[in-house]
């Protein structure tokens, strides 16, 4: 297979194979969910659990201040490499043409030197992140095959991404190839694993909250 034609079948039969398992694994996960149900809840109503669940969304994407002082690196790593995946995913104009393409819509860009350097500073964090999990003796226990799978099929298409960027190594045609593949991986990967927070931490947070409004605690 020549590079052309591992590009064209990255674009064509990769992407669709990709999208339909990326569809299909979501969609069964989220009606696992669904289909799990909740018992009747008997107890009295002491507060409105739809305005408190909604409430714990915002409020659980800010970390209180004990959080924090406990764990400054997790929580600042984690909204740094995850506003930098935003960034580099929505901001980029080669992303965003593909994203008109599909959904018929498109948005301002960043600039390339932005994308660049926020791409860098995402995957640094990233590894930093590997290393204190690595070295952190309770976390060290505590990870399991699915956090480094998600971790590296995350940080995977950032790195294929610069390298396609800078042209480094090999031709241009065949580093956007293995860009384009490593992002279907990451497709195929996430339903099946704790990457599918992606879809499911608002309706955790929002059913979290919902609980305790309904019984007059604060979430």
């Amino acid at each position: 297979m020549t590079e052309t034609e591992l590009l064209t079948w990255a674009r064509g039969p990769g992407f669709q194979i990709a999208t339909i398992i990326f569809a299909a694994g979501i969609t069964l996960r989220i009606v696992e969910i669904l289909m799990l149900g909740r018992k009747a809840n008997l107890a009295e109503a002491k507060g409105n659990a739809m305005s408190s669940g909604l409430r714990t969304i915002i409020t659980r994407s800010v970390p209180d201040a004990s959080t924090f002082k406990r764990s400054a690196f997790s929580v600042t790593a984690g909204y740094v490499f995850h506003i930098g995946l935003f960034i580099v995913i929505f901001l980029y104009a080669p992303h965003i043409l593909f994203f008109k393409d599909v959904l018929h819509i498109s948005w301002p860009a960043l600039p390339s030197t932005v994308i660049d350097a926020v791409s860098v500073i995402t995957i640094i964090t990233m590894i930093a992140v590997l290393v204190h999990r690595l070295r952190d003796p309770v976390k060290r226990f505590l990870s399991t095959f699915d956090d480094y799978i998600g971790w590296f099929v995350t940080i995977l298409p950032l790195i294929t991404g610069y390298i396609a960027f800078h042209r480094i190594g090999l031709p241009a045609t065949t580093l956007i190839a293995i860009h384009i593949l490593s992002i279907q991986l990451l497709m195929v990967v996430l339903p099946f694993t704790k990457l599918m927070h992606i879809f499911t931490f608002v309706l955790a947070r929002w059913y979290n909250g919902a609980i305790s409004g309904y019984r007059g605690v604060q979430s």
